[in-house]
């Protein structure tokens, strides 16, 4: 049984929630450091970069459901956290080569725009390669 109230705890994409439900506790990388909210939580909003998110369904036992997740928006407003990001994969999902790949193609494409041979975007390309980084250590640690 909970120790703490639960209260509703969503982390939702573009393509839908990736979570959706009622949690314990739940962590977010902030852009400034880390960010945990219990229930009755004041209201907040906050950026976050890519890093790790942890929804604790039942701190006691042990039940966490981790993603990593893209830079995005962090809402608590009324017993209800939300994480908007651009991505969550969850970390038991996390595929170690196909994130390598990702981050070898990005990081070769920006080696690319740096010596004038691609006109492709800097920022998403900066962005790619951060998430794959954020996945590789997310899935580390799972």
């Amino acid at each position: 049984m909970p120790e703490h109230p639960l209260f509703s705890v969503s982390v939702v994409t573009p393509e839908g929630p990736a979570f959706e439900g009622e949690a314990e506790m739940i962590i977010v990388p902030g852009a400034a450091g880390e960010i945990g909210v219990l229930a009755r939580h004041a209201p907040l909003i906050a950026t976050l970069k890519a890093g790790s998110t942890r929804v604790y369904l039942d701190w006691d036992a042990d039940d966490v459901r981790e993603f990593a997740t893209g830079p995005g928006f962090f809402q608590v407003l009324e017993d209800r956290a939300i994480a908007l990001v651009d991505d969550a994969v969850p970390a038991g999902e996390i595929d170690d080569e196909r994130a390598r790949t990702q981050l070898e193609e990005a990081q070769a494409e920006l080696e690319r725009v740096e010596r004038g041979e691609s006109s492709a975007d800097r920022w998403q390309l900066e962005q790619r390669i951060k998430h794959a980084e954020n996945q590789l250590t997310v899935g580390g640690r799972s």
